[in-house]
């Protein structure tokens, strides 16, 4: 279980090294790369925001019929999709980057709305502050980390780094998600006479 709960927290680590460095440097790379004004970038990013708060219903329904980690994997080959697909768009603004935002917001909210329960799973009782401590660092430290490394990255190379940047790191993430084992559900409980029959062993 601790190779699951490692691998689980540097998918999150990944994923967040990306994602994030989108959400912040995306105004500035558009005000360089396109001449977009604010309004225009925070457009995109706004309905990334609102895809996500749509899907995190939707996506809840679907984590429980195929399951934690699938649900993930779908979602960080899409967003890894959309930002691979950004990095092809780079040279010219055009209105299809909105509805890649909206997929990313949809990819987005798949990959939250699973990812700290995976971590919780692996957890016992008495440890969940513990186990939820591991995520937030985790999480938090690629979101400090990410901003600093995208933008030394995008000044001394190119803006065009920002996509290809986050794309690289979600495909990470899809990579080492694949090899974890456990946090996907709790066994079920038993009732009736099965429960008696545990009770003997």
């Amino acid at each position: 279980m601790f190779r699951s709960l490692m691998l689980i927290l540097f998918s999150v680590s990944f994923w967040y090294m990306g994602y994030n460095a989108v959400t912040t440097a995306f105004t500035r790379y558009a005000t360089e790369m396109w001449g977009q004004d604010v309004g225009g970038a925070s457009t995109c990013l706004m309905i990334a925001t609102v895809g996500a708060v749509i899907s995190y219903i939707p996506i809840g329904m679907i984590s429980s019929r195929i399951g934690r980690k699938k649900t993930i994997l779908i979602g960080v080959a899409l967003l890894a999709g959309c930002f691979a697909l950004g990095a092809l768009m780079a040279a010219t603004f055009s209105p299809l980057l909105y509805v890649m935002f909206a997929l990313v917001g949809f990819a987005w909210a798949a990959i939250n709305v699973n990812s700290y329960p995976m971590v919780v799973e692996i957890s016992t009782s008495c440890d969940v502050g513990k186990y939820t401590g591991y995520y937030y660092t985790f999480s938090m430290a690629a979101q400090v980390v990410t901003p600093v490394l995208a933008g030394t990255l995008m000044r001394h190379i190119s803006y065009r780094v920002l996509f290809p940047y986050a794309a690289i790191f979600v495909g990470a993430s899809f990579v080492t998600m694949c090899f974890v084992r456990h946090g996907d559900s709790r066994a079920e409980a038993k009732s009736g006479l099965a429960a008696f029959e545990d009770m003997d062993d």
